[in-house]
């Protein structure tokens, strides 16, 4: 069983995408409802406003918004996340061209930790949104700021010789603003969210961190049990006496509008 004192996990880890998607949607996307919040009502989501959420994994943001009465939609590529957002009767496609052509807003929350290409993904976001509209990007704030970089470590180390996603290269002072007027948005606003990783036991904290995607180099380098173990160690300054886990993170994001 999870200890506070020890490292081990109390079951095996599965690193299947359908099994890492269900550990998201069920362990982590919920970490990052105060950023959903915070931006939903930056952006006064509720009914007169239609609302594209770009790379939405299993969609709880747009769940969030359709709860303020948005008219949502969302695009996904990965097949076991898209049908976890489709489980909750959510307009999700895997691409653009099954979508209407431009949205009052576009929200990226996810994408742009996991993209190769971040600049391509902000134009996409810049294209589907309506002249006048907003495009919000975000993203962690600074390594200092966020706990969770400790445990990051492991990804960095176990990743192997190739080029790792690292979350934290948009992080510093202008990164996503930049990001927004390269894609020709003029940027109006700005804000950071705490979001604290809660998790209820080290397994479950294990669980939800891999499947963020940070690790899925490591996972594929050097394989799910030892990544699972370091992980695990590098959790053991966040677990507390009841075997909770929490780490205290921040979230950035900046407010573009397409003129």
């Amino acid at each position: 069983m999870a200890s506070a004192h020890g490292t081990a996990i109390a079951a095996p880890i599965q690193p299947t995408p359908a099994a890492r998607a269900r550990d998201w949607a069920e362990i982590q996307e919920r970490t990052l409802v105060p950023l959903y919040e915070a931006v939903h009502q930056r952006l006064a989501v509720g009914p007169a406003l239609s609302l594209l959420d770009l790379g939405c994994r299993s969609g709880l943001a747009l769940l969030l918004a359709a709860g303020r009465g948005a008219q949502v939609a969302g695009l996904e590529p990965d097949p076991e996340l898209r049908e976890l957002a489709r489980a909750r009767r959510l307009p999700v496609a895997p691409g653009p061209g099954a979508t209407r052509s431009a949205h009052g807003a576009v929200t990226v929350f996810e994408p742009l930790r996991l993209a190769e290409e971040p600049r391509r993904v902000a134009r996409e976001a810049a294209r589907l949104v309506l002249p006048g509209g907003l495009v919000v990007l975000a993203g962690l704030a600074p390594e200092q700021a966020c706990q969770s970089a400790a445990v990051l470590e492991v990804a960095r180390r176990r990743g192997g010789p190739g080029r790792l996603l690292d979350p934290f290269r948009l992080s510093g002072a202008g990164e996503l603003a930049g990001l927004a007027a390269g894609a020709g948005l003029r940027v109006v606003g700005s804000g950071q969210v705490a979001c604290p990783f809660g998790y209820p036991d080290l397994d479950s904290a294990v669980r939800g961190l891999l499947a963020t995607g940070w690790f899925d180099a490591a996972l594929a380098y050097a394989g799910a049990a030892p990544v699972a173990k370091e992980v695990a160690e590098a959790l053991h300054p966040f677990t507390r006496a009841d075997d909770t886990v929490r780490m205290a993170n921040v979230f950035q994001y900046v407010l573009g509008r397409r003129t």
